[in-house]
């Protein structure tokens, strides 16, 4: 049987919330567009994420971003690769330093379509656009060292997920994080 496509992915992907519902309304029609895999895309593109919880689930591993001034979870665009789940466990070894993670599932944990304000990187400016993103949950063991990558954040740490409120200045992805952690102890709860 053939490795399903990440297409097939977001067709078969069941919303688990109306947000959910109409993200994904709006990521199916944008994904019929040729370049959506790529930033030239530039309207809307393609993002994949990690969240990346210990053990435990007690604790997120985010990075401090230069962009949106606040710790985030890892992940970034997905410059034409179709292995979305590898764009997201690339961008999290690339922006945290760590080598040793475990996809939860091999399912995808949640769509978001998330706006960018527009803003200046590397010298250029770049347009408010939108974000089709999905994210894969997975866990790592807290030992590792962590490891700043300068061009995108300041600091990396592990953060009790009882602290997020206090640690993420950018109110809207609160309640974005907050499902993914449900997801995480229902998914869980139903593998034990």
């Amino acid at each position: 049987m053939p490795k399903p496509t990440w297409r097939d992915l977001i067709r078969t992907y069941v919303p688990a919330s109306e947000q959910e519902k109409r993200d994904k309304a709006l990521f199916l029609k944008w994904m019929e567009r040729p370049d959506v895999l790529c930033r030239s895309s530039e309207a809307a593109h393609v993002t994949a994420s990690a969240f990346v919880m210990d053990e435990t689930l007690n604790y997120v591993l985010m990075a401090w971003h230069r962009i949106y001034r606040s710790y985030a979870w890892l992940g970034g665009h997905a410059d034409g690769q179709e292995d979305l789940m590898a764009v997201a466990r690339r961008e999290a070894c690339e922006e945290s330093g760590i080598r040793r993670l475990t996809p939860m599932r091999k399912a995808i944990a949640a769509l978001d379509v998330l706006p960018v304000p527009a803003h200046v990187r590397r010298g250029q400016l770049v347009s408010e656009h939108l974000h089709l993103n999905a994210t894969w949950l997975f866990t790592a063991p807290m030992d590792q060292t962590l490891a700043v990558k300068e061009d995108e954040n300041t600091a990396v740490s592990w953060i009790a997920v009882s602290d997020l409120p206090w640690q993420i200045s950018e109110a809207d992805m609160l309640p974005v994080y907050r499902k993914l952690i449900a997801t995480a102890r229902r998914w869980r709860s139903e593998d034990q």
